[in-house]
């Protein structure tokens, strides 16, 4: 599991590194923004320690791209990146620890408006308290060292002077371990905060053409295939990681070398689905509920699905989100028995016993039918060059229906068409 954060965190660094390397030849502005948050965390279980209000603080090393010529800055009127540096306390020193976490970002304006602006972070933290069942019951929140991290948050401009922009924020804040041990409910967190961007001294720079770019209007078409290698435990009694294979193709459209989307098919092999099957455990013993399943293992423990994709990219980074439908996925019936009836439910569970499991009620179907990927994608060779061929590497969180599945590390090539004509000149 260390090492798939390792790879997290060198992925976020490369990127993020690549990305400056491009983006400060051309003259983009450098700012430090000190930021102090104070807000509410919701309990995660039953029985949750008692805790005070939840306070952070945050240091972020922004680069805004408003004088950036590249064109997806252009696309994006301006936006900012950059990477941000927190430490969080939740209230409870001793139950629930601190946080320290590195979270890579992308802020955009909205409303049209330099004043109001919406940041998205997503990166890993690191824990100082976990879950034990002996000295800590009662914090099911976090069961690893280290977790992924995201943040929502829209930003105002109170005040604007010359060397510092005075902020206000509200937002989200999420910390799971992408279902890589049991219990995972997840720290979720709603806050408001201040922050001072403090603007970095500058030569003076007039905003003319050679930045503004006319960027003509354009379209190409695309095809990716992607393996990936991916984390979880089925339950708390088979909480041990084991892996999940994952192969799928896409085709699809890259619009003025910024935004992507396409559609695909994918095919998951679960091994811990497969294992139970194989080893006979309770629920596909003969004359069970999922006795079939021993028929055939490897199609049992198989996903089949397709899917919608959409991607931003920034050169060499793309920041990647995909829905899909779940077409095959049967062995899923086994995860929710266990998984959404008791507290615990014992890896022996007796027949005609008094034990109750998950219903498959309409949370299980919809659970069951959709799923979703969130993620990062470093590309080896800049996206703005729009090459005939590329691979890229990716770091992304799987769920379904928006709880934690699988943690995924990628590999994945693309094939990008001849480049129709430009449709107009802006």
């Amino acid at each position: 599991m260390k090492q798939t954060y390792f790879i997290l965190f060198y992925l976020i660094t490369f990127s993020l590194l690549a990305q400056q390397a491009d983006t400060l030849t051309r003259k983009s502005h450098f700012i430090i923004s000190p930021e102090v948050l104070v807000g509410i965390t919701a309990e995660a279980n039953s029985y949750f320690p008692d805790h005070g209000l939840q306070t952070q603080g945050i240091v972020s090393f922004g680069w805004e791209h408003d004088t950036n010529a590249q064109e997806w800055a252009q696309r994006l009127k301006g936006p900012r990146t950059g990477i941000s540096f927190g430490y969080t306390n939740f209230g409870n020193s001793e139950n629930l620890g601190s946080a320290f976490s590195i979270l890579p970002f992308i802020e955009f304006n909205i409303f049209k408006s330099k004043k109001i602006t919406l940041q998205a972070a997503t990166g890993a933290s690191y824990f100082t308290r976990k879950y034990d069942s002996i000295s800590n019951p009662n914090n099911e929140a976090v069961t690893t060292d280290i977790t992924w991290s995201f943040r929502l948050f829209g930003y105002y401009r109170l005040i604007s002077t010359p060397h510092i922009d005075w902020r206000t924020s509200i937002g989200y804040a999420h910390h799971s371990n992408g279902h890589t041990r049991l219990p995972n409910q997840g720290f979720n967190s709603f806050l408001i905060g201040v922050s001072a961007d403090i603007k970095t001294p500058q030569k003076p720079f007039l905003y003319t053409n050679s930045v503004t770019q006319n960027y003509p209007s354009s379209r190409y078409d695309y095809f990716a295939l992607r393996s990936g290698y991916g984390l979880q435990v089925l339950a708390k009694p088979f909480n041990d990681k084991k892996p999940v294979y994952v192969f799928s193709g896409e085709y699809g459209r890259v619009f003025n070398n910024t935004y992507k989307l396409g559609v695909g098919m994918y095919y998951r092999f679960y091994q811990h689905y497969y294992d139970y099957i194989q080893e006979n455990e309770s629920l596909v013993q003969e004359g069970r509920e999922f006795n079939s399943f021993r028929d055939n293992p490897t199609w049992s423990a198989s996903n089949l699905g397709v899917f919608a994709t959409g991607e931003v990219l920034l050169n060499h980074f793309g920041i990647n989100l995909q829905l899909g439908l779940n077409l095959h996925k049967p062995a899923y019936k086994i995860d929710w028995r266990i998984n959404q009836g008791w507290s615990y439910v014992p890896a022996e569970i007796p027949e005609n016993s008094s034990i109750v499991l998950g219903e498959f009620d309409t949370k299980f179907k919809l659970k069951k039918l959709i799923s979703s990927r969130l993620g990062l994608k470093y590309y080896f060779i800049g996206t703005r060059k729009a090459p005939k061929n590329n691979f890229f590497i990716g770091a992304h969180i799987n769920s379904n229906l928006g709880q934690a599945d699988f943690t995924e590390i990628s590999f994945g090539y693309v094939h990008s068409f001849k480049k129709k004509k430009p449709l107009l000149t802006e």
